[in-house]
């Protein structure tokens, strides 16, 4: 048996007969090239984060005090303080997880658990994934449509509860794909050992599957709010105003009423020319990063905890 005769390398790696170069020093070259453009793409996204926390803590720690805290807006800067705005995005993070978890973990458990594999199934698929990436101003401007002008005798049109149902349908799509992730992870055999002892779907998922896929659809959940949280286009887009001297009610009437939140305050305080103004925004954005810790803290005492109790 003779053996055949190497083939010539070009330049791209490959020879004249199409098969790949198996030398490994030079794909380890552009391993190692690849590796350093990642660490120093990571390491310059890091320092840039680590520059503007530094620049808003130094600008706006020193102006938050029990008064900024307890005080509504004001055209002083040094008397204006950030109470309506935090009080209104709890409401809005209360009423958006009352009304986005159940729908979105139950349209996940169906698609998942009950939907049969067709092509309505995969269009509905499809379109939760590009909702899920489709930009949150344009849900501004749905909402607006539908619960602002057309549910206004329901919402009583730019309110709490229009917001709150703007914000519901923006992290829609991603409960339902975290849903769906986190059943997806539960071994197949826990079904099947269930039906064979001859419970029925419901009570496979009921007993089983959801409790060991609640650490990942509470994780889901609460990180989808913290983007909520953090949002502030759809919110102008339905009219949310940045001046407000009352707190809405702890009671249904309070979700027909006006409100503001912590990104509308800031984004007014800092379209202001006044530099104190600016200071406020420094701070606002100090208290709108500790919502959002305490919300990711939550989301990891949580999944830590429901993980510890698994059986």
């Amino acid at each position: 048996m003779t053996t055949p005769a190497p083939q010539p390398i070009d330049k791209s790696g490959f020879g004249t007969t199409g098969k790949f170069n198996v030398s490994l020093s030079k794909r380890y070259n552009f391993d190692k090239i690849f590796s350093t453009a990642a660490w120093v793409a990571t390491l310059f996204g890091l320092v840039v984060l680590a520059v503007l926390l530094v620049d808003i803590l130094i600008d706006g720690l020193g102006r938050i005090d029990w008064a900024f805290l307890t005080s509504f807006s004001s055209r002083r800067a040094a008397a204006a303080g950030i109470l309506a705005p935090l009080v209104g995005s709890i409401w809005l993070l209360i009423v958006t997880a009352l009304v986005a978890f159940p729908l979105g973990v139950g349209a996940g458990i169906y698609l998942e658990e009950y939907a049969k594999d067709n092509w309505f199934t995969r269009l509905i698929e499809i379109n939760i994934a590009n909702l899920a990436a489709v930009p949150s101003i344009i849900y501004g401007l749905l909402g607006l449509q539908i619960f602002v002008r057309w549910l206004q005798p329901i919402t009583n049109g730019r309110s709490v509860l229009a917001g709150a149902l703007t914000l519901s349908l923006l992290i829609l799509p991603i409960i339902i794909i975290t849903t769906r992730e986190a059943l997806r992870a539960v071994p197949d055999s826990l079904r099947q050992a269930g039906f064979a002892l001859g419970a029925t779907r419901w009570q496979v998922i009921r007993e089983h599957i959801f409790p060991i896929a609640l650490p990942g659809i509470l994780t889901g959940t609460i990180l989808a709010l913290s983007r909520a949280i953090g949002e502030t286009a759809p919110l102008i887009v339905i009219g949310a105003v940045s001046y407000i001297a009352f707190l809405p009610e702890l009671s249904p009437k309070g979700l027909q009423s006006s409100f503001t939140a912590l990104p509308i305050q800031i984004f007014d305080w800092v379209s202001r020319p006044q530099p104190q103004f600016h200071t406020n925004a420094a701070a606002g954005i100090i208290i709108l990063m500790v919502v959002l810790l305490i919300m990711n803290a939550s989301a990891i005492y949580l999944r830590n905890k429901f993980q510890r109790n698994r059986p």
